[in-house]
């Protein structure tokens, strides 16, 4: 039986003004035009062995993982190295590395959905893609090209396509991350990053389900109102004070 595709069309959003194609504005990050990594360059090395996959009506965010994932390496030596797919494995990373120290990271999410008629759609992923790139700019990580790395990420969904729950209240949740290496103690621009991506497959976020919405209740705070429209658009692993209730 031949695999259900990732609809394409679905990758291009209709109807985006204002903030689609932002490049940055290269406040703190490194936004010279670097030899970026290429989606054709791509490695894969597939898993030997493939893991159950959990009941499509019961996953839990963030807690079963699929069989690969994405890397691409970058060192002001060697400039980006080539984007690998391979199986599921912990990073080695040096206990001085800045992304432990001095939150030189970010992450993106978004979602894989299957469709009642079997295809696979990312909802608006350029979206992320821009806002990734300016959280790059901000924590003094390297610039990439944004489609390159969007490429890079459809070549993993399909390769774990049937980890995309066959369910219309499920998804297939996909976190990018980029995160400073470098082994040295000091506020600086790193000399060395990694970019990865991971999936989880995940249902509701809520216990309640989907569509069953839960009671909130806030207070806007003069402090919220005031908070800089740059620190809004972007996944920094930063610490916030909000005001208290």
């Amino acid at each position: 039986m031949a695999s259900p595709p990732l609809a394409a069309a679905a990758l291009v959003p209709q109807g985006c003004n204002n903030g689609c194609s932002a490049e940055g504005t290269g406040e703190g990050g490194s936004k010279e035009a670097v030899e970026t990594f290429k989606a054709e360059d791509l490695i894969i090395t597939r898993a030997t062995i493939l893991k159950e996959k959990p009941d499509s009506s019961t996953p839990v965010f963030g807690t079963v993982f699929t069989d690969h994932m994405l890397t691409v390496e970058w060192s002001l030596e060697l400039g980006w190295e080539k984007p690998r797919i391979k199986p599921l494995q912990n990073l080695p990373l040096h206990p001085g590395s800045s992304a432990f120290h001095y939150a030189v990271e970010l992450f993106e999410g978004l979602k894989a959905f299957r469709g009642v008629d079997n295809k696979i759609r990312l909802f608006w992923p350029n979206l992320n893609m821009d806002r990734m790139y300016r959280s790059a700019m901000r924590a003094t990580l390297l610039a990439f090209d944004k489609k390159e790395l969007l490429e890079c990420i459809q070549q993993l969904v399909k390769l774990d396509e049937e980890w995309v729950p066959y369910s219309t209240s499920a998804s297939l949740y996909i976190r990018p991350t980029f995160i400073g290496t470098e082994s040295s103690l000091g506020i600086k621009k790193p000399t060395k990053a990694l970019l990865f991506v991971i999936l989880s497959p995940m249902g509701p976020y809520f216990s309640t389900g989907s569509f069953n919405p839960v009671s909130l209740w806030a207070e806007v705070c003069k402090s919220l109102e005031r908070w800089d429209r740059r620190l809004q658009d972007g996944r920094e692993l930063w610490l916030i004070s909000f005001c208290p209730m």
